[in-house]
């Protein structure tokens, strides 16, 4: 089973060794300040068929096929700032971060750390690198609402030699009561490689913790992950839909029984993006790029959200 959980506690400051990732540019030759290289000290280098712009254009999206209307601001970032010779953290008017800068949280399920540094905008994109060490990127947005529509502009890829130890790269919509799984849990992206050929999903219901896992799975192949797509959910009291550049590939709906609530019946959420370590140390460096991520409410559906 997959899961996701966010881990907010234990944030503390970055070990020594910890390299600077927001002072790397986009090659995989960059050095830290000592003149050593990345890869001695775990860093991720980017995507080699990058380039420090953003994608030329939205691509095919949900928003547009669909009619979805204008974006909440709160809960939308162009990432229209930061630049190759001076890379920004994501705005912390709009982003939760592991803390300041220099500084770490768990990672997933304890392995290796969520690091400020390893999320950075980077001529007009977010990107999260994943190092070899285990360090690697997470954020959360700080716009919550209960039903409403979600869409990214994505792609990732790895970037170091294969050691089966690879990165998750994730959208996730995570309940704003930080309770797991009694209120559920939207994966509407999570690979378990960065850069697979078939998008995947994970629509958790909200269940008894006593329970196994409840969740229902998607998947659409002929989808090159390295590549832009769009990425999209939307939620509403009757289902949880996904698109892939404004083509839908899952619907569920309802599904209760004596462990859990209708799939669709979570409370209030928010958005994360996150590239997550499933096994600690030596992994395999990748890099998880975003273009842009909006968030849509519903008139007369949405709800406003329930932060705990």
């Amino acid at each position: 089973m997959n899961r996701s959980r966010l881990r907010g506690a234990a944030y503390g400051a970055a070990a020594a060794g910890l390299l600077a990732l927001a002072a790397l540019p986009f090659d995989a030759s960059a050095t830290d300040a000592a003149g050593d290289t990345g890869k001695d000290k775990g860093a991720a280098a980017a995507p080699a068929a990058g380039s420090t712009a953003g994608a030329a254009d939205d691509g095919d999206t949900a928003a547009e096929r669909f009619g979805w209307g204008k974006p909440v601001p709160e809960g939308t970032d162009e990432f229209d700032y930061g630049s190759a010779d001076k890379p920004e953290p994501p705005d912390t008017a709009k982003w939760e971060l592991p803390g300041g800068p220099g500084e770490c949280g768990e990672g997933h399920d304890g392995n290796g750390r969520r690091c400020t540094d390893n999320s950075q905008v980077v001529g007009g994109k977010l990107r999260q690198l994943g190092a070899e060490n285990g360090d690697s990127g997470w954020m959360a947005s700080k716009f919550g609402q209960r039903y409403g529509r979600w869409e990214a502009r994505v792609r990732s890829e790895a970037t170091g030699a294969d050691s089966e130890r690879t990165y998750h790269p994730l959208l996730i919509l995570w309940p704003d009561s930080n309770r797991w799984p009694q209120d559920g849990e939207y994966d509407f992206l999570e690979n378990t490689a960065p850069g697979e050929k078939c998008a995947k999903a994970f629509i958790h219901y909200p269940h008894d913790p006593n329970a196994e896992v409840q969740q229902e799975p998607a998947e659409s192949c002929g989808v090159n992950l390295t590549e832009w797509h769009n990425v999209a959910v939307e939620w509403t009291p009757d289902h949880v839909k996904g698109f892939v550049d404004g083509k839908e590939w899952f619907s569920f709906s309802g599904g209760e029984n004596d462990v859990r609530d209708c799939i669709q019946c979570a409370p209030s959420m928010h958005q994360t993006i996150q590239l997550d370590n499933f096994f600690g140390e030596g992994m395999q460096t990748a890099a998880y790029e975003v273009d842009w991520t909006r968030a849509y409410s519903i008139d007369g559906v949405s709800e406003p959200a329930a932060r705990s």
